[in-house]
C-alpha cells in the first residue's frame, strides 16, 4: 500500500493508505471525506462539554437574554420540558446564555466525556506518530460513538436547534464562523505533491510510479475560485504568479467563507 501523510499547510493531519492505481477523483473524494469528517468530530467534541456543563441549547430567540428579558417578552422554551437528561438534571447556569442550565448528573456526564475522549483519540494527530492510518470507517465509528452517548443521556433527543443535533444530522450552519474557513468541499479540494497539483483524470501512479511501498507527503487545499466576470483583472488579485505562490503555501493565506 502507498502511505500518504496528509497535511494542510505545515499542519500534520493524518495518514491514509491507498494504491498506485487509484484514480485521483477517488483519492480526493476519500481524503476530503476524512478531512471534513475529522473536523465534524472535533466540532462535536468541542460542543459536547458545553452540553455536559449547561444542558441543552436554548431556542435562538432566547439566547443571550436575561431572565428578566425572557419574562418581559413572554418567551418559553418548550424543548426544555421535553429534552430532560436521564436521571434528572443539575442546575448549572450558563453565564453567556446559550444553554438552559439543566445539566446532566455526574453519571451521565461521565458517559459523555468518556465518549468524547474515545472519539478524540480515534481522529487524533497522534495517530500519525503511532503510524496508524485513518479510514472513513474510523470517522464513522467516532460519530456513531458520539451519537450513541448523546442518545443514552438524552433518550428524548436534543432540540432541533441544538448545534450537536444539527451536526449529527448534517444540518450544521457554519456560516460566519471560524469553522467554516476550515471546511474544504470535494469540488474545492486540490491535492499537491512535490510542488505539483495532482490532477483529476489521472491515477496516482502517473505521479509516483508503480511502487506500492511508497510513502509521500501530500497537501490538501482549496482551489482558486475565479470571478464570473473579468473585473478582478484590474485588481492586485490579477497577479497570477502571486496567486500561485500563495496556493503553494509560500505566503500567509486567509481563506474566505464557503
Amino acid at each position: 500500500m502507498v502511505q500518504l501523510h496528509v497535511k494542510r499547510g505545515d499542519e500534520s493531519l493524518f495518514l491514509f493508505n491507498t494504491t498506485v492505481d487509484t484514480p485521483l477523483e477517488t483519492l480526493i473524494q476519500q481524503i476530503t471525506a476524512i478531512y471534513n469528517g475529522r473536523l465534524k468530530v472535533e466540532r462535536l467534541c468541542s460542543e459536547i462539554p458545553e452540553l455536559v456543563d449547561h444542558g441543552i441549547s436554548l431556542p435562538p430567540n432566547m439566547q443571550g437574554l436575561t431572565e428578566e428579558q425572557i419574562e418581559e417578552l413572554n418567551l418559553r422554551d418548550e424543548w426544555g420540558e421535553k429534552c430532560i437528561p436521564s436521571g434528572g438534571s443539575v442546575f448549572r447556569k450558563d453565564e453567556i446564555g446559550r444553554r438552559n442550565g439543566q445539566a446532566p448528573n455526574d453519571k451521565m456526564k461521565e458517559v459523555l466525556m468518556r465518549t468524547v475522549e474515545a472519539a478524540t483519540a480515534l481522529i487524533s494527530k497522534k495517530q500519525v506518530q503511532a503510524n496508524v492510518c485513518v479510514t472513513v470507517e474510523m470517522i464513522k465509528e467516532a460519530l456513531d460513538q458520539l451519537r450513541g452517548a448523546v442518545m443514552i443521556v438524552y433518550p428524548m433527543g436534543l432540540p432541533p436547534h441544538d448545534p450537536i443535533r444539527m451536526e449529527l444530522e448534517d444540518k450544521e450552519d457554519l456560516s460566519g464562523t471560524q469553522a467554516s474557513l476550515q471546511v474544504i468541499t470535494e469540488d474545492e479540494c486540490q491535492l499537491w505533491w512535490a510542488a505539483k497539483e495532482m490532477q483529476r483524470g489521472k491515477k496516482l501512479q502517473d505521479y509516483i510510479g508503480r511502487n506500492e511501498k511508497t510513502k509521500l507527503v501530500v497537501k490538501i487545499q482549496k482551489k482558486l475560485e475565479e470571478a464570473d466576470d473579468d473585473s478582478y483583472l484590474d485588481s492586485e488579485w490579477s497577479d497570477r504568479q502571486a496567486l500561485k505562490r500563495q496556493f503553494q503555501g509560500l505566503t500567509n493565506i486567509k481563506w474566505g467563507p464557503r
